[in-house]
C-alpha cells in the first residue's frame, strides 16, 4: 500500500500512556498480545470490526445502551516518530478526504470522527472499552477505538497480514461513522425492542456487511485520487474479510456452525460486499437492508 508522505489527520488521540480509568484484569492492561482463545470469543460474540461492542451487548439482551461517560483525560496526539500511529493517521486522513467528497457531491457534510490509540482499556461514551473486543466504533463520542496490538494478531493468529488488510480495519470501523451521520445505526437501535433476538442478529449482519461495502467504496475513491494500492492489496483486505466471517470464527472456535448467531456475515458475503462497494464506488450500491440476497 502506497501511503507514505501523504497526509496525517490531525484527528488522531493517543491514550496509550492513560491508565485506562482502571484495573481490567487478566494482563490486557500491559498491553501485551491477547491469546487467541481469547480474540476468538469476543469475535464469534460479534465484538469485532463493528459497533461498540459493550452497545451490542446489551442490544442483543434487551436493554438500553450505556450511558455516556466522561473522557478521563485531555487528549494527546500520538508522537511523530511512531511508524504504525503515523500510518493509521494517514489512513484515517485519506478517509476524511473520501467521505468529504462523497458527501460534499450528495449535497451534504462530512463530520470527521476521532481515532483513538489505547492500550488494553479505555472509557468511552459507551462504556469501558477492552483489547479483547477489537477495534470499534463508539457512536456516543463518534470515536474509532482500537489497540494497535490487534494488528499483530490480525497478521500472527487470524492469518490476515498486510497493510492494506491492516487498513481495511480502519475503513470498516469509519463505515460505522458514516452510518451513524446518515441515521442509519439509529434506525437499527430502534429495532432492538421490536423484533426477536434472531430478527436482530440479521439486522446487525445487514450493518456490518454495509460497513464493509463502505470500506470498499473507500478504497475505490482512495484508488482513483491517489493510487495507493499495490499489486495483492485487494487480495489482503479480501483475505482479512474471509478470516473474520461468522461462519469461519464458529469453525475456528472448534464450535458448531449456527446461521441464527451471526452477527457480521459469512466469510463470502463479507467478501462481496467489500467488493461491491470496491467496484462500483458509489453509497447506494450499498443498500444491504433493501438486498433480497446477502
Amino acid at each position: 500500500m502506497k501511503w507514505e508522505g501523504n497526509r496525517e489527520s490531525s484527528n488522531v488521540e493517543d491514550r496509550r500512556d492513560d491508565d485506562g480509568g482502571g484495573s481490567s484484569g487478566g494482563g490486557i492492561m500491559g498491553g501485551r498480545s491477547i491469546g487467541i482463545g481469547t480474540i476468538v470469543i469476543a469475535l464469534v460474540g460479534g465484538w469485532i470490526f463493528g459497533i461498540n461492542p459493550m452497545t451490542i451487548i446489551s442490544l442483543m439482551s434487551g436493554g438500553s445502551a450505556p450511558q455516556v461517560q466522561q473522557q478521563q483525560a485531555p487528549a494527546h496526539r500520538p508522537p511523530k516518530d511512531d511508524p504504525l500511529a503515523k500510518f493509521v493517521s494517514t489512513v484515517l486522513a485519506d478517509t476524511e478526504d473520501v467521505w468529504t467528497d462523497v458527501f460534499a457531491k450528495a449535497g451534504g457534510t462530512y463530520k470527521d470522527p476521532t481515532l483513538v490509540l489505547f492500550r488494553g482499556a479505555t472509557r468511552t461514551a459507551c462504556g469501558q472499552g477492552q483489547a479483547a473486543m477489537g477495534p470499534f466504533y463508539c457512536p456516543g463520542d463518534q470515536k474509532v477505538y482500537i489497540d494497535l496490538g490487534f494488528y499483530d494478531t490480525l497478521k500472527n493468529q487470524l492469518g490476515a497480514p498486510g497493510e492494506f488488510a491492516e487498513a481495511y480495519v480502519i475503513a470498516h470501523e469509519v463505515g460505522h461513522h458514516v452510518q451513524n451521520l446518515m441515521g442509519i445505526s439509529e434506525k437499527v437501535d430502534a429495532m432492538r425492542s421490536r423484533v426477536s433476538k434472531t430478527q436482530y442478529n440479521a439486522l446487525s449482519v445487514r450493518l456490518e456487511l454495509q460497513a464493509d461495502c463502505f470500506a470498499g467504496l473507500w478504497a475505490k475513491h482512495a484508488q482513483n485520487a491517489r493510487h495507493i494500492l499495490e499489486n495483492g492489496d485487494i487480495e489482503s483486505a479480501m483475505n482479512a474479510a474471509a478470516k473474520i466471517g461468522d461462519d469461519a470464527l464458529q469453525r475456528a472456535s472448534g464450535g458448531e456452525v449456527v446461521p441464527d448467531s451471526f452477527t457480521h456475515g459469512t466469510s463470502a458475503q463479507r467478501q462481496r460486499w467489500f467488493n461491491t462497494g470496491y467496484q462500483t464506488g458509489v453509497v447506494k450500491s450499498c443498500d444491504t437492508f433493501s438486498a433480497r440476497q446477502l
